[in-house]
């Protein structure tokens, strides 16, 4: 369903096993900058009802994702570390067409938030597969169904709104330059490292 070329190696989760705070403190952020960028899209595309409103439930279910992992770190006795930049997300913004006309950068915007949410909805499907902690495996497992229905959104909407974009032809250039930039991504306790 999600189409990625280079799937996570599950021994991934031998890395995030070493370090759970550290997996959990990056996926409480991905959360929160993930309900910025919907907030980031409502700023930018005010005229666009459908996209406001989308955008508002979104930040809304973000941070509600964001609490659900800081009270799971709390319940375990950890704290929530610093904000760490994420260099995958960097790496993607790169690949954004800027100076575009209108539509063309709409459709980037939207396909950029679907590639982020199709990772994600991958990387908490390995986590909940192959990771020896239940808690989080039944955790994981919840929220992959949120990136996939996150994902199957911005897809959609990236189709709706980009009639002159070739919308297919786009999702397959993120496709690829997202498998070439994963080859440098897999060896930390982050989501998307």
């Amino acid at each position: 369903m999600l189409g990625l070329k280079l799937p996570t190696d599950p021994r991934w989760v031998n890395i995030v096993e070493k370090n759970i705070n550290e997996i959990l403190t990056d996926h409480a952020y991905c959360e929160q900058k993930a309900a910025s960028y919907a907030i980031s899209l409502i700023t930018k595309y005010p005229e666009i009802t459908e996209i406001v409103d989308k955008m508002i439930a979104l930040s809304r279910e973000e941070m509600g994702h964001f609490q659900m992992v800081h009270d799971l770190i709390k319940k375990r006795g950890l704290q929530l570390g610093r904000e760490r930049k994420d260099s995958y997300v960097r790496d993607l913004m790169a690949f954004i067409k800027r100076g575009g006309n209108y539509e063309m950068v709409l459709v980037d915007r939207l396909l950029i938030a679907a590639m982020i949410e199709a990772r994600s909805c991958e990387r908490f499907r390995v986590l909940s597969e192959n990771i020896r902690d239940e808690e989080l495996s039944k955790f994981y497992h919840g929220l992959m169904t949120s990136e996939a229905r996150h994902y199957s959104m911005f897809i959609k909407l990236a189709k709706k709104y980009g009639k002159d974009v070739d919308v297919d032809k786009r999702w397959k250039e993120f496709l690829a330059k997202e498998a070439e930039i994963m080859n440098n991504y897999g060896k930390q306790e982050t989501v998307h490292g």
